[in-house]
């Protein structure tokens, strides 16, 4: 399955690429570029509407009190899900705040999606990280830290232990646009280019780094021309076409699987919710920007694509809606039933085997648990 690539005008002066038009057409017949087989195009819906789904839900746990942070992609499906799928299973994955459903994507069990969101005892990252911060180690899929562009060096190091075994792996290394201002993105891609690590970096450009436009935080005309200074190609590309973020994504692992080194791919959207739960974007945000977005739902935009091909009918995807909600639901009723970690694991994968010191005071926190019950619980707000 194939379709041409073309540029089209962004209001910011700069072009963008683009495969399918904004109702939903090819634009242009066939060539030789990447896109997904035809068999797949269907599932890459599926996973978008899965993240939809599931975004739509655990921010209702949240405003209930039943989950402590979210940070949805709602609007960024096609951004997430489309470059996502242009990395193979062995490939690493270093996420950033909105990436969830490309763990999913990459095989991880909504169980262990919702055991995180809960923190409970089933939550592979025992309830230490801050829900939304996933991390799947079957789908090498990295837990992400809230210091913005950490995980940017962590990722061009793991490239680099990759490239110097010789082994085959490529690493994806996502972002925002507010981490381009951080001095993890200098150093990550100035390292990367300079040792030619197999790696690639999506830029998803949300539109805002929290309540910061870009206009206040960069002067280049837009993301992908950053990569130039660096040494490495860069593009931009129309965010809410799947199809486009896709092959542009495509094309830089396969740059790389190749040995030609990094590249860096920016990934033009729009976060419609707020940064996260804790946050109020009509402080910030015009409505009518708001609704100009809404207005250009990736989902909608690929659902008219797969209905023109013939993948896609009214039928079919009521039935995958209802199916994936019911999923949803039968997950989070169990995870909510499921205790905390035990207390002991507090002290566990720091040392090989927990010191004395830190054995002595688990036992002597079980001792006064026992003898007068459990804290009572913390009311209070996250501050993002």
């Amino acid at each position: 399955m194939t379709a041409s690539t073309i540029r089209v005008s962004d209001p910011g002066g700069f072009e963008l690429r683009r495969v399918l038009a904004e109702d939903g057409s090819a634009l242009l017949p066939g060539d030789h570029a990447p896109l997904p087989p035809r068999g797949e195009l269907a599932e890459l819906y599926r996973a978008m509407l899965t993240t939809r789904l599931l975004d739509d839900r655990m921010l209702k746990l949240q405003r209930q009190g039943r989950v402590a942070f979210v940070g949805t992609a709602t609007g960024l499906e096609a951004s997430v899900h489309g470059s996502a799928a242009a990395f193979r299973p062995e490939d690493w994955v270093f996420s950033a705040l909105r990436e969830g459903g490309a763990a999913v994507q990459r095989g991880m069990p909504l169980e262990q999606y919702a055991a995180h969101m809960f923190g409970n005892a089933e939550d592979t990252a025992k309830g230490r990280q801050m829900t939304n911060h996933f991390q799947h180690p079957e789908g090498n899929f990295v837990s992400w830290s809230s210091v913005i562009g950490t995980q940017l060096p962590q990722a061009v190091g793991a490239a680099m232990a990759f490239q110097r075994r010789g082994e085959p792996q490529v690493v994806c290394a996502y972002s925002g646009d507010g981490a381009t201002s951080s001095n993890g993105f200098h150093s990550a891609l100035n390292f990367a280019a300079v040792y030619k690590a197999p790696v690639v970096f999506v830029v998803i450009d949300n539109g805002w780094a929290i309540s910061v436009p870009s206009s206040k935080q960069t002067a280049s005309r837009c993301y992908g021309d950053k990569a130039r200074a660096y040494g490495m190609p860069g593009c931009d590309v129309d965010g809410n076409d799947v199809l486009a973020c896709y092959r542009a994504t495509q094309e830089g692992a396969d740059r790389a699987r190749a040995g030609g080194g990094p590249s860096l791919v920016a990934l033009r959207s729009y976060r419609i919710g707020g940064h996260s739960s804790s946050d109020d974007p009509t402080k910030y945000r015009d409505p009518d920007e708001v609704e100009h977005w809404e207005q250009r739902d990736p989902l909608d935009r690929f659902a008219a694509y797969l209905r023109a091909e013939g993948l896609l009918d009214d039928a079919l995807q009521a039935e995958w809606t209802a199916a994936i909600t019911a999923r949803i639901a039968a997950v989070v009723q169990r995870a909510e039933k499921v205790g905390p970690p035990p207390l002991e694991t507090l002290v566990e994968d720091v040392y090989a085997d927990p010191p004395k010191h830190l054995r002595r005071q688990v036992i002597e926190a079980l001792r006064v648990i026992a003898e007068k019950g459990e804290a009572d619980a913390v009311e209070g707000k996250f501050p993002l």
